[in-house]
This record gives structure tokens, sequence and C-alpha cells, in this order.
């Protein structure tokens, strides 16, 4: 039997891209090995939103070409954002050996290549890959199937906001939602594959259905995943401040399955930053929005991104990003140093004036201060009774998550993978507790 690998490197739409490709790719009669040397068809699947990220991807792409060499007839496919939407003849000069480009979230490319055009219902289109899945059919790959408890789901590719600091628009196209029958029945699927617990993924996931006027929104496709029979938790992301309506608090507040979780960037604490990175609000009306999520879903748990370093950000400027994670005190902050990006309009018009070392201070100060929150806002949940659905077993201990998404580590001899289960916390720290099951 032939078999594949593939390598994943960047957020969760890939790495759902990634277990549908594999899928596709068992459809036709491959099977998954996790040793490159083994594969007759290698995938790596790219991130480009951060330089790191592209620089990993194109050295671990270069590595591949000695075994190229030593097997002609081995097929590499380079997929994801560094791909992007477009041909690139660039990539194409500068990867001679790399066989198939494919774009995000189009296993379209790779499956012609493979069954030299046959396999049409893989066809891709202008607006990018649709997973069109029937009940039953499989998503996960094999190796994954019973043992993955929680799966990102895809609900809207590409984005139309066009932040100044973000290359995704240009990499992934225009904002597109996938039709909702499509997404009930991929959730019956994975469902039926073993996973209890579902994340709704879009890079702007409160606007899904806006470009489908007929079409379900947020709301209305979480009550209707909340009828799934078998289902346990829903999740989504990433919000956005401009978008997350009371409409869509109301319904995480109401309904049972929907974790009360949100995750919803700031990105900066200055005004004057938010507008030169166009995000369109102001640190008052994350504020405001922030104290109503807290009012309408009490005891929710808010997750924020936060860019240090971005172009003419001054020490004022960062202080008041500073000021603003102490005082809303939000569970997560995910952090990261401005990095410019080809293509994108703050790289074309804002220079890149804060050097590294700074961006590296900044980063620390709120890496520092965010430790801090967290150890004081997880250390109220000592001695407290939570419920954890269980995912993996990780250095003996299983490994799982509360309803807002605080992570927590038991240890039991019992199979404890997909339950759901009343544990006390008896240890807390910044990053996750632990606790024994009841």
């Amino acid at each position: 039997m032939k078999k594949y690998n593939v390598w994943t490197e960047g957020c969760q739409m890939n790495v759902a891209d990634s277990q549908r490709l594999g899928s596709a790719l068992e459809r036709l009669g491959y099977e998954f090995t996790g040793r490159v040397e083994d594969a007759d068809v290698i995938v790596l699947n790219t991130c480009v939103v951060r330089q790191s990220a592209e620089d990993k991807a194109t050295s671990r792409l270069s590595s591949l070409r000695p075994l190229k060499n030593k097997r002609p007839g081995l097929v590499i496919n380079l997929m994801g954002c560094l791909v992007g939407i477009r041909d690139n003849e660039k990539l194409r000069t500068r990867f001679p050996f790399v066989d198939v480009f494919s774009p995000p979230s189009d296993p379209g490319p790779l499956i012609s290549f493979l069954t030299q055009g046959e396999a049409r219902d893989f066809e891709a289109n202008a607006t990018g890959e649709r997973f069109a899945v029937m009940d039953g059919e499989s998503i996960l790959p094999e190796h994954e199937r019973g043992k993955t408890i929680s799966v990102h789901l895809p609900v809207v590719l590409g984005c139309s906001h066009a932040c100044t600091f973000c290359i995704i628009p240009s990499r992934r196209g225009a904002e597109r939602s996938r039709p909702a029958d499509e997404i009930a029945a991929e959730a019956r699927s994975l469902v039926a594959q073993g996973v209890k617990e579902i994340t709704l993924l879009g890079q702007i996931v409160d606007r899904f259905g806006k470009d489908q006027p007929e079409g379900l929104n947020l709301p209305a496709l979480l009550r209707r995943l909340n009828q799934v029979e078998g289902l346990e938790r829903i999740r989504f992301l990433t919000s956005h401040p401009n978008y997350f309506s009371d409409e869509l608090m109301d319904t995480v507040a109401e309904l049972p399955r929907v974790m009360p979780h949100i995750e919803i960037p700031i990105q900066a604490g200055s005004d004057e930053v938010l507008k030169n990175m166009r995000r369109g609000y102001t640190q008052a009306d994350y504020r405001r929005m922030v104290a109503k999520i807290r009012a309408r879903i009490p005891g929710s748990s808010i997750a924020t991104d936060i860019i240090v370093g971005f172009p003419g950000e001054s020490e004022m400027q960062f202080m008041e990003t500073q000021a603003l994670l102490e005082e809303l005190r939000l569970d997560v902050a995910h952090l990261a140093r401005y990095s410019p990006r080809p293509g994108t309009v703050s790289e074309r018009l804002f220079p890149d004036g804060v050097p590294d070392e700074e961006k590296m201070r900044r980063f620390r100060l709120l890496e520092d201060l965010q430790e801090k929150i967290g150890g004081e806002i997880n250390a109220q949940f000592l001695g407290q009774k939570v419920e954890v659905l269980f995912e993996d077993k990780v250095k003996g201990r299983w490994r799982g998550r509360t309803p807002t998404n605080k992570l927590v580590f038991v240890e039991s001899e019992a199979d404890l993978r997909g339950k759901v289960l009343p544990v006390t916390v008896t240890w807390t720290g910044p990053w996750s507790m632990q606790a024994r099951i009841l």
C-alpha cells in the first residue's frame, strides 16, 4: 500500500485542512506514515503569518530535496499560505523539485495529480475548495479516528476585512461561508468518528453567513449544531469586536452545549495604533464589549490577541496596552511581536521602526503581567468542582478542558478519553490546573 506524510505548520485552519486532505488521500488507498522516508506522497501545509513560520516552512521543504533526488517518483506537495490563491511562478522556480502547489483549503490539485484528473469530486473552483461531506463519510484520517476528541471545523474560509498587518486575505482569498447543510453533515460525521467537541473556525467567525443573505448566521448555525446527537461541546473562533453581536452573546448564554469561552482580539490598547491597524474600533469600545459579555454570560472566560511593536508604536502607546490588559484581567492573552509581511498595507506604508530588542522587552513585560493575572484567575478554582472533557493522555496524565477552556490534568489508570467528568481542582498555575476525579 502506498503511504503519505503530512507536515502542518500554523493555525487551526491548517490543522483542519490537513485532516481533510489525509482523509481524501486514504479514500484513494493511501496509508498514513509518520516517517517521511517511507512516504510516497509528502505534503507540507504551510503558514506565513510571521517570518519565522515562513522560514521554517522553506527550510523543511529544502530538506526534502535530497530525498526527491534519491527517489524521483516521490510526490511532494506544497500547500497552504506559502502558496496562496494565485499562481506563484517564483515558488516554482525556487523549488523545481516540488510536484504540486496547492492553495489553502484545497486538496484538488494534489488529488487531480495523483488520479490524473479523474477524481472530479475534489475538483477546485474559483472560490476555493468546498469539502462536500455526506453523513457518515470519513473526515478524519484513519490514525485519528476514535482518538481525536476535539476537532476544528472550518465554517468561513478567507477574509475580507484586511487589517493592515495581516497577510491572510491575499493568501486565503475573499471571505466565503460554507453551506450550513454541509457543516451540519460534517458535524454528524465527526461525532460518528468519536469526536465530542467541535470548534467552528473562521478568520472572523462572527461573519458566518453574511456573504449568503438567505442563509443562516452564526447564532442560527450554533442552534442547529446544538441539536446534533452525541456532540458534547461547541466552541467558535476567532471573533471580532465589530461583529460580535448581542444575538451571538445571547446564544452562547442560552445554549447548553455552546461553551462560555470567547476568543476576541484587541491587538493593541492605543486608539492611534488600532486606527493604523485598521481594526475599526477603539479601546473604549472593547472595554464596553468585555463588560457586556461578563454581564450576559456570567463565569465566562475571554481570550485576546495582542501585537507589540506595531510600526510607530511609542512607549506611551505600549503602556496603554499594558494598562488595558491589567485592567480587564482577561483569562488568556496570545502575544506576538510585529513581523512585517510583504504585500500587507503596514509593510508598504509604515516603516518597521521599533527595534527587535524593544519588541522583545515589551513582549516580556506583557507575558509576565498575563502570567500573574492568569495565575490569580486560576487560583480561584482551587478546591472547586468543575466538569472536564478529557482528550488524551500526556506523560502519564489525562489532559482535558473545562467549559471555560482551562487546561486540567488528572492522574488515573482508567480510560478517560472522550468522557465528561466532574473533578475537584487540587493545584492551580497560570497555564493549567491539576485535579482529582470525584
